[in-house]
């Protein structure tokens, strides 16, 4: 079981990597997170995955100051590994993808939000731990017991969106391709499909032919 579990966290943090460079591609939106660090990418000169490193390496640091129960393997091989593959994906995607049009760039939208749901599904499943943003909002909602996780989770995004957007805006690149229709679809539908994927596909596959542990 413990082996599944760190199969999971990994295939899960590898494909969210992919599908976030699905996401810039198609130049839709992206997360609230990733809008933020498109942000970051515009004004900071160094590559994107080494950026990715050092942004949830400062967010490490405050979910070990406050709350260290959060971090996990899983923590680790996202906050190594994720920034790479998406820069990877998103290289790999301009080369076999360079002129797909707006319907195309539309199709990749949507089969990046699939993507993005099964891979967290799988991640949030084999509960190793939660990326670095994750713990952010967790950690926020349980030391003020009066404000919901859903409400501090909302907050982080809206700051991240509009950090991003004027982050965006300095750097001369293009807002619309960073904050735009995607990036509402996963504010809305992202918990929905996660919840899906966790019930038909994430937790089959965690528990398969270990009915006990169900």
């Amino acid at each position: 079981m413990k082996a599944r579990r760190i199969l999971m966290s990994a295939l899960g943090v590898i494909i969210c990597g992919i599908s976030v460079g699905m996401f810039k591609h198609a130049s839709l939106g992206v997360d609230p997170f990733q809008a933020l660090m498109s942000g970051l990418d515009a004004v900071i000169p160094i590559r994107f995955g080494t950026l990715y490193v050092v942004v949830n390496l400062l967010l490490l640091t405050f979910a070990l100051i406050f709350d260290r129960r959060k971090i996990g393997l899983a923590t680790l091989i996202n906050l190594f590994l994720l920034g790479y593959i998406a820069e990877f994906s998103q290289s790999v995607c301009r080369t076999v993808l360079p002129d797909i049009g707006l319907f195309g760039r539309i199709v990749l939208l949507l089969a990046a939000i699939v993507i993005m749901c099964l891979a967290s599904a799988f991640y949030f499943t084999a509960d190793l731990g939660v990326s670095t943003y994750d713990a952010v909002s967790l950690i926020w909602s349980e030391k003020q017991s009066r404000i919901r996780f859903q409400y501090c989770r909302i907050s982080c995004d809206l700051i991240c969106v509009v950090a991003g957007t004027l982050l965006c805006k300095i750097g001369g690149i293009n807002i619309f391709g960073e904050v735009n229709i995607g990036t509402v679809i996963t504010a809305f539908f992202m918990g929905p499909l996660i919840a899906v994927f966790n019930k038909k596909v994430a937790g089959p596959f965690l528990y398969k032919g270990d009915n006990s542990a169900r």
